[in-house]
């Protein structure tokens, strides 16, 4: 990845994405938009902690959240673009429009290309 300075618009920020279509429609994640350049996220509400995944024996790694790199390009003062790869494979590419708290975007992998939208709110 290039390294692009990350907008204030996000960096350093939690944002909570409800969805109103696509894909995850009527889920809510929230998003901590590090400053070192990482992104993670959960469930709204849920816990942080990742728990070890089923027959695992509760190793580290297994434990460990996942934290790819994000790109947060500053649009206008009122728009952002966020976009990160997770190790799934799937790539996440949204707007935050903070005039009005909408966000539209893709959700893509190598198969698929999904719209998605939502509204989303900053928590901290």
């Amino acid at each position: 990845m290039t390294t692009t300075k990350i907008s204030d618009q996000v960096r350093g920020k939690t944002i909570r994405l409800t969805w109103t279509d696509g894909p995850t429609k009527g889920t809510a994640q929230d998003h901590m938009f590090h400053v070192d350049g990482t992104v993670e996220w959960h469930a709204a509400g849920g816990d942080k902690k990742e728990k070890p995944a089923s027959g695992d024996s509760g190793n580290k790694a297994a434990k460990k959240a996942e934290r790819p790199a994000y790109a947060g390009v500053k649009i206008t003062d009122d728009v952002c673009l966020i976009s990160y790869l997770s190790q799934s494979g799937y790539t996440l590419t949204v707007t935050l429009n903070f005039s009005d708290g909408t966000t539209v975007g893709v959700a893509s992998n190598e198969k698929t290309w999904v719209p998605v939208k939502g509204t989303f709110e900053a928590l901290k």
